[in-house]
């Protein structure tokens, strides 16, 4: 068969469980700082064939992968992994070319060995991820070995485990009452159907165990960096405007003269963020002289240096703004400003800085005719290979 270089893949990331030997749900305990099954989101996000994803998961789940990534489909998990497999195809488009099952609990799974399984797929079928086994394997009966298994032959499944679209619904469909399955390529082989094994690596382990949290842990810190990035903002004070930091109208006599809504708060936080990922500033992305932006939201703004961290594949660690001005009194706002920056850049609260200072009556800072903001931001970046 001739693969075509252009198809439509969809992958249903099966995230239901509830965590019971993590004492929690697996797929949201934090590995660097994100959750498990926003990393595994985004590695099907950077294939260029996956065109929808589909995350079968709770209800009480999707607001927290809501704050991490946009454009995936939700569906309720089963009583059983096949019963949510089951669920979440019903949802897949029916334009999808491939289909790819994945376990949410396998955040490093490399994008490039996807693409190699959806292609394998395609063409012959079905296609596994999977890697020889490096221990000797043995079989058992009451806790006595029976025999020791070849291990030159034995390969470890792992996922995405992926199908042509009609293979696969068709072995769902047939054997549907096999509820015991621990993946989907058993049912693929009753249909007569070869499965394809496609070398992966050892990386791509399925979070299970507390231990597996610290090798998780120490692999993000071996493939990641931080960099820090400053930013800078001035506004001058007039009457008749409205005084906004970080998303927060404070009342005043005075506010920002801008040709935004003047929260140079915002506009400091930004400019550092764009810095530390050498994304140049705000005001390329929204040029002052553009009249159609006059009065924009700075909300709107800090969306779309969202936008590009997460389009970069980064995750923002650490901001810290420092306001000055000599009036109004700015620390009775502290809490207010810091959780309004928490929802606003998606992150926890302990994440969050802010802090102002005076002028001590210095210059037209000092006069209250003007105010500064100046901002650090921690970005992790992921590194270049």
């Amino acid at each position: 068969m001739t693969v075509p270089t252009d198809f439509f893949a969809s992958v249903v990331i099966v995230a239901g469980g509830n965590g019971s030997r993590m004492g929690r749900p697996k797929q949201l305990l934090p590995i660097g700082g994100k959750p498990v099954v926003v990393r595994s989101i985004e590695a099907f996000q950077k294939c260029p064939h996956v065109r929808e994803i589909v995350v079968v998961t709770p209800e009480q789940n999707r607001e927290v992968i809501a704050r991490y990534v946009q454009d995936v489909v939700f569906a309720d998990p089963g009583q059983t992994r096949l019963e949510s497999v089951k669920n979440g195809v019903a949802r897949v488009s029916t334009s999808a070319d491939v289909i790819a099952v994945h376990d949410g609990a396998r955040p490093f799974v490399n994008p490039a060995h996807i693409e190699r399984s959806l292609q394998t797929a395609l063409e012959k079928g079905a296609a596994v991820l999977a890697v020889p086994v490096k221990d000797t394997v043995k079989e058992a009966q009451n806790e006595i070995v029976a025999r020791t298994l070849d291990r030159s032959k034995l390969w470890a499944a792992q996922t995405p485990q992926c199908y042509r679209r009609e293979i696969l619904t068709q072995a769902l469909e047939k054997f549907a009452g096999q509820k015991d399955a621990t993946d989907e390529s058993q049912l693929v082989e009753k249909l007569g159907v070869a499965v394809q094994l496609v070398a992966a690596d050892y990386t791509n382990f399925k979070i299970t165990t507390p231990e597996d949290l610290i090798f998780a842990e120490a692999l993000v810190n071996t493939t990641n960096y931080q960099r820090t990035g400053f930013g800078f903002d001035l506004h001058r004070l007039e009457p008749g405007r409205k005084f906004i930091i970080g998303g927060v109208e404070i009342e005043h006599s005075k506010g920002f003269l801008g040709h935004s809504d003047g929260d140079l708060v915002l506009h400091a936080l930004c400019d550092a963020i764009l810095g530390a990922l050498c994304a140049g500033e705000i005001g390329i992305l929204f040029p002052p002289t553009d009249p159609t932006i006059k009065g924009i939201d700075s909300k709107e703004i800090a969306k779309k240096v969202l936008q590009i961290v997460r389009e970069r594949h980064a995750e923002i660690i650490h901001l810290d703004a420092t306001l000055i001005t000599q009036e109004p009194k700015i620390k009775p706002h502290y809490d207010r400003v810091r959780a309004s920056l928490a929802a606003i850049f998606e992150m926890p609260l302990n994440q969050i800085s802010f802090k102002s200072k005076s002028h001590e009556h210095v210059g037209e800072i000092g006069r209250a005719e003007a105010a500064m903001c100046q901002a650090v931001a921690t970005v992790q970046v992921r590194k270049e290979k």
